[in-house]
Formats: C-alpha cells, sequence, structure tokens
C-alpha cells in the first residue's frame, strides 16, 4: 500500500502525491496545513522557503501550489528523496530544489540563501528544534515567517529571542505556530 498526501490548496489543489511508507515519517494533517496556509495566505506568493525536514513533501509543495517563488526540500532518507524527485517532475516543479542530506548538513551549503518562509518540522523523536533554529536563523530575512511543528508545549523548545509569535493551533498531539523573525 502506497502512503499519499492531498494538496489542499492552490494550482495543485486536490492532487495526491505518494510518499514513502517510513516509520516516524507523517505528513502535517489537513487541518493544519489547511490553518498554517490561511494564516500565510497574504505572504507566500513570490517567496523563497527552506523546507529543513521535509519528509512527505506536503508543505513544501503546498507551498509551491500556493505561489511561492522557490521552495528549497531538505531530504535526507533517499527512499523518500526519490518520490520527492518523482512528485517534483510529476508537478513539473522547476522552482523547486531537492537536497538529500540532513539538514546540517545542508544548512552548511545554504550560507549565502536568504528564506521569507522556514518550515521547521523535523521528526518529533530527534528532538532537532533548538539546534536548526540556531543554524537556520543566519539564512532568514527579518520579517520572515517560521511555521514549527512539534509533538510538545512550543515553549519547551527553546527557539531565537528574536523569534516572535505570530498564531498558534492545536490539533490533537499536533502543536504548531506561526513565528515572525523580528531582527
Amino acid at each position: 500500500m502506497r502512503n499519499q498526501l492531498r494538496i489542499i490548496g492552490g494550482e495543485w489543489k486536490r492532487r495526491t502525491l505518494p510518499f514513502a511508507n517510513i516509520e516516524g515519517l507523517r505528513p502535517t494533517p489537513d487541518r493544519v496545513r489547511e490553518t498554517l496556509f490561511n494564516w500565510l495566505m497574504w505572504d507566500i506568493q513570490n517567496t523563497q522557503v527552506l523546507d529543513l525536514c521535509t519528509g512527505s513533501g506536503a508543505l513544501a509543495f503546498e507551498a509551491l501550489s500556493r505561489g511561492a517563488a522557490k521552495v528549497v526540500m531538505i531530504e535526507p532518507n533517499t527512499t523518500q528523496a526519490n518520490f520527492l524527485k518523482e512528485n517534483i517532475q510529476l508537478l513539473k516543479a522547476q522552482n523547486c530544489q531537492l537536497i538529500v542530506s540532513t539538514a546540517q548538513q545542508a544548512l552548511k551549503k545554504l550560507s549565502a540563501s536568504s528564506f521569507d518562509v522556514v518550515f521547521l518540522d523535523p521528526p518529533y523523536s530527534l528532538d532537532l528544534w533548538q539546534e536548526l533554529a540556531e543554524l537556520t536563523d543566519p539564512l532568514i530575512a527579518v520579517k520572515a515567517y517560521i511555521y514549527v511543528e512539534a509533538d510538545r508545549d512550543l515553549s519547551q523548545l527553546k527557539l531565537p529571542a528574536s523569534w516572535q509569535k505570530v498564531k498558534e493551533t492545536k490539533a490533537g498531539m499536533v502543536r504548531a505556530a506561526l513565528y515572525q523573525k523580528l531582527v
């Protein structure tokens, strides 16, 4: 059986995309994704987006579907990376870059980049929020938005002080918030 996610808005609305059956790989729930992109509705167009822990690709493909100028996806699992490559080809998403690497390794190569929207949704069991936030912070433009998703209270994540929480939601075990970088 193949796992599938559904794009919920934009150019590719209702398209389904396959992803690998890997333990711990969980797309952001539709309800949470819809809330996130309602928050970003006026701010996603023509943005440079970084998806730190791409996984199924749900957030990255949703951003592209809704008008992001470019998305950089980072995925260390080669099996899932192959699914992402196939989905990029299927959608003819030329404005999408896939880096097959850990986020930590990939961020070193992106040192000259500046992103307007960042998705920080690492595998919960790896507890990477603080490390990835600190490594990514220099690559995030001032006034950029950072989406953070976790399985615990977000105040426990030790995110940079320059990130101000703008909106927050909860769905089942998923806690998510949109932050904005102030300086």
